[in-house]
């Protein structure tokens, strides 16, 4: 009943999108790794840029990582990006270049949980397996009235189960993206469309007048605060980079010298740690062009107030940075943070 309900309401209400028009593997892959934690409007640019540039597995796979971090640039949870390159290099070794269907082996790749498995095994090959993300979620929260937090052990099993035992057998596909759909249009966080909802005499929590109370969630760990201070060090015009290399976030990046704080600092402190530990020098033989304003750049769980101060130096030699052009730089993969400050350079 769920199931025919939501199809025919698919058929009538679905945005045309590109990912819907195809079947290949690939292209659903690439669909939804991009949009995950990503809007359609912000995902659809990126999703045809690789699909242009990238236009198989092939292409994919065997591409220079710099060069996928850097269309990827802008998106966030670069991760993402690092992943999509490592599965696309194993659909090729371990799979030559074709997609496995069943949801079991999808998961073997590198970045693909049950979620991205059980798409492209439904979407693709119609396999029976259920899709649960935050649509979904959402819905069936709303639907049965559920107090289990969606994010809680208890709950992440609680829903995987009755998303499973709901979805349509003989049309997997279809249902699971009508859900999906059904949550992004109608059942959205903070107004859904009750009035015109095909539940409307069957949706517990809408008859309760309860629906923004669903669905229920623990609340998320503590944002962290962190300051950046980035130094565009100019010699010989040129300036100078570095990649990142710990597991932190904008890993293979590449950035400014950075200095970093829990706290924000004292212009004397910044001052002193970077004659110290950047420009190596113990005189003031260098000039300090501009400083900006500290910048707000907001993550998930992460805020960071970054500030770029731009240094005239005679010389440089600092071992741990590496120098670069303006036009090398443009070229480089770098934060969104850094890629919108260079572009006056």
């Amino acid at each position: 009943m769920i199931g025919a309900k939501l199809i025919k309401w698919f058929k009538q209400n679905k945005r045309d999108l590109p990912w819907r028009n195809t079947t290949d593997p690939y292209k659903v892959w690439l669909s939804e790794i991009i949009l995950q934690q990503t809007r359609v409007a912000q995902g659809m640019p990126y999703y045809m840029a690789f699909v242009k540039t990238f236009p198989t597995v092939f292409d994919l796979a065997k591409a220079p990582e710099q060069k996928v971090l850097k269309l990827w640039q802008g998106l966030g949870y670069y991760s993402r990006a690092r992943n999509l390159h490592t599965a696309a290099k194993e659909v090729v070794k371990n799979y030559k270049g074709i997609f496995p269907s069943e949801f079991e082996e999808l998961k073997k790749l590198k970045g693909v949980g049950d979620y991205t498995a059980a798409a492209i095994s439904s979407f693709c090959f119609n396999k029976p397996q259920a899709v649960v993300d935050g649509n979904v979620y959402r819905v069936l929260a709303r639907l049965f009235a559920i107090d289990t937090p969606i994010n809680s052990t208890e709950g992440k099993k609680q829903f995987a189960l009755l998303a499973q035992e709901l979805v349509d057998k003989k049309n997997a596909g279809a249902y699971n993206q009508a859900i999906m759909e059904f949550g992004a249009l109608y059942c959205t966080p903070h107004k859904p469309n009750c009035e015109a909802c095909v539940f409307y005499d069957t949706c517990l929590s809408g008859l309760a007048g309860k629906a923004l109370n669903y669905p229920i969630k623990i609340a998320s760990k503590k944002v962290t605060t962190r300051y950046f201070e980035y130094f565009v060090i100019i010699s010989n015009k040129n300036t100078y980079t570095q990649k990142r290399t710990e597991s932190d976030i904008w890993k293979n990046l590449h950035q400014f010298p950075l200095l970093e704080y829990a706290e924000k600092p004292t212009d004397t402190g910044v001052l002193e740690q970077l004659k110290k530990e950047i420009l190596k020098t113990k005189t003031n033989n260098f000039e300090i062009i501009k400083q900006t304003a500290y910048k707000k750049h907001q993550l998930s769980h992460q805020t960071i107030y970054a500030r770029f101060t731009y240094i005239n130096a005679k010389k440089f030699t600092n071992p741990n940075y590496k120098q670069t052009s303006l036009k090398q730089l443009k070229k480089l993969p770098l934060p969104i943070l850094l890629a919108n400050e260079i572009v006056d350079l």
